[in-house]
């Protein structure tokens, strides 16, 4: 039975990308392999796990970390058994940094009948094709230079590796987004994978980064449809209604 440390387990709706208002419940995961500018989540590993007590109560209590992967499972019954629910989202961080963990979780959850959803940053492609027969949906981030790093080539690999799930591409744009990277990101997503949607977030200002504006939004959404069938800019809406 595998283990890992667990920040949050709760049920809300999905704030993000192509399934966005489904309610699911969230099984955030601790550690990341990236530290991108425009980050907005604490993905430090903590002493306790935060698991709301009833689905959608906004209250939660503390489960001592790390948490076995049993206990993550009757936690997801408790919660689909209270609320319909659409997909569970392994979220992070980075899940595939616990890819063992996810997989089992995932199996236990797909085989009582509910979809699983990974929302990684699309650079751990051999970890992704561990557990890929258990994972139904894939929100894949595409993160551009400005945000930190290059990533085009793991990007490439794992964009190869899941193009036959049900996937779709997440690109924070910000207003330090270069025309230059983005076109390289609308390219190698018209290579591998002309058909995925590619949806556009405009980034949610912090200290480090700021705003894009409409204008801007709307030249790069152009610009891309030139490449791409269905480019769509959702932002992030859960920061709308002041949900987690």
């Amino acid at each position: 039975m595998s283990s890992a440390n667990v920040l949050e387990i709760f049920s809300s709706v999905q704030g993000e990308g192509k399934y966005l208002g489904y309610r699911q419940i969230f099984i955030r995961l601790a550690d990341c392999n990236l530290h991108c500018a425009y980050c907005d989540t604490n993905f430090s590993r903590a002493e306790y796990c935060k698991v709301e007590r009833a689905a959608g109560s906004l209250t939660f209590r503390d489960v001592k970390n790390p948490l076995t992967a049993a206990q993550v499972i009757e936690f997801v019954r408790q919660f689909s058994g209270e609320v319909p629910t659409q997909a569970v989202s392994f979220t992070g961080g980075e899940p595939l940094l616990n890819w063992e963990f996810v997989g089992e979780v995932a199996a236990a959850i797909k085989s009582s009948g509910v979809k699983t959803f990974l929302e990684t940053n699309g650079t751990l492609s051999a970890e992704f094709e561990k557990i890929s027969g258990v994972v139904d949906i894939v929100s894949m981030d595409i993160k551009l230079p400005s945000a930190g790093q290059n990533l085009f080539q793991q990007h490439e690999k794992f964009l190869r590796a899941a193009r036959d799930k049900d996937l779709y591409i997440k690109l924070v744009v910000t207003g330090e987004t270069t025309r230059e990277e983005f076109l390289s990101a609308v390219e190698l997503v018209a290579r591998v994978a002309p058909t995925t949607l590619l949806i556009l977030q405009p980034v949610t200002p912090t200290r480090k980064v700021s705003a894009i504006s409409a204008e801007r939004i709307l030249e790069l959404q152009a610009a891309a449809l030139r490449k791409i069938k269905n480019v769509r800019v959702i932002p992030q809406t859960h920061k709308f209604i002041n949900v987690l």
